[in-house]
């Protein structure tokens, strides 16, 4: 069994890209092909599965991409009709424990929101909001359209406080996803905006000591040149995938960068670290609802609810 731990071990801030696609087909050595610098891994895999892995040396923050899918995810949130305001509903099995009281919140997704619209229409940044500011690592995710494709999302495995770390990556995933062009005005109709807060970071006993739809992995290998590699998935991934752990792990050596052929004794030397999540997600036409008395018409008149933060 694995070996419990808190909080993630320290590292440098590791932000970590994910991206959505529908059930590619796997086999065991792979023939995507991504880059294997020690700097930079490109993002132009011709296969489903893109990397986006580098090392900054100017400010020792690793890059690692990340899938999480869902186009036919719905948002996980309802509407209070008497107050207007948002709760998050049950999740489904592995992304958050519902016995016990649930960090993660809507109010965090409809701050996400208030960031970004700020910076697409010049306005001066929402004050801090009132929920919980404890360190957690993180990730925000951004997708579009009825059939949810995703827009964006970057993460974060280092614990940072919840207001500057949501606000931070907001902007990161929204406008720095190397996958994807800035967000623009005109897209925020459509939006969903999803935030994840990791948990339960355990040191696995080996590569299969974790369980399907509940754990999320990250895994660290090192490559056919020598160089150590990292790559994650976020619970939901293979559940959504319908991929076992085999299949899972042989696609998170591929979207690290790992080319050559993969073989059993080569995932025995794999370090696993397992975690869940809890997570909510809302939509544009939400966000607006339990931002009501700041809108007309459709139209933001002032910087989103500087009052409901005071």
């Amino acid at each position: 069994m694995g070996k419990r731990r808190c909080v993630p071990p320290l590292e440098p801030k590791l932000a970590a890209g994910c991206c959505g696609v529908k059930k590619p087909k796997l086999s065991g050595s792979g023939t995507h092909s991504h880059g294997n610098q020690s700097t930079t891994v490109p993002g132009s895999s011709s296969g489903p599965l893109q990397n986006h892995q580098h090392v900054d040396g100017s400010n020792g923050r690793e890059n690692v991409s990340d899938l999480t899918l869902g186009p036919g995810n719905s948002p996980i949130t309802r509407m209070n009709p008497t107050s207007g305001a948002l709760s998050p509903l049950s999740r489904p099995n592995g992304t958050a424990n519902t016995t016990k009281n649930l960090v993660v919140t809507a109010e965090m997704c409809c701050y996400c929101f208030d960031v970004l619209y700020c910076h697409l229409y010049g306005f001066p940044q929402p004050r801090l909001p009132r929920f919980t500011n404890d360190p957690y690592p993180l990730f925000v995710t951004w997708k579009t359209g009825r059939d949810k494709r995703l827009r964006g999302c970057i993460g974060t495995f280092s614990a940072m406080n919840l207001h500057s770390g949501l606000r931070e990556y907001t902007l990161t995933s929204a406008l720095k996803d190397s996958r994807f062009p800035p967000l623009t005005r005109e897209e925020l109709p459509k939006l969903f905006c999803s935030v994840s807060l990791l948990t339960n970071f355990e040191d696995a006993s080996d590569y299969l000591d974790w369980e399907v739809g509940v754990h999320g992995i990250r895994i660290e290998f090192i490559n056919e040149k020598g160089v150590k590699r990292t790559a994650t998935y976020l619970p939901e991934v293979a559940k959504e995938q319908d991929w076992d752990q085999i299949q899972t792990i042989d696609s998170l050596l591929r979207k690290g960068g790992f080319k050559a052929p993969i073989t059993n004794e080569f995932r025995k030397t794999i370090k696993l670290t397992r975690y869940r999540s809890e997570k909510v997600t809302i939509s544009y036409a939400e966000y607006i609802a339990s931002r009501q008395p700041c809108f007309q018409n459709g139209t933001l008149h002032a910087p989103p609810l500087y009052n409901h933060y005071s």
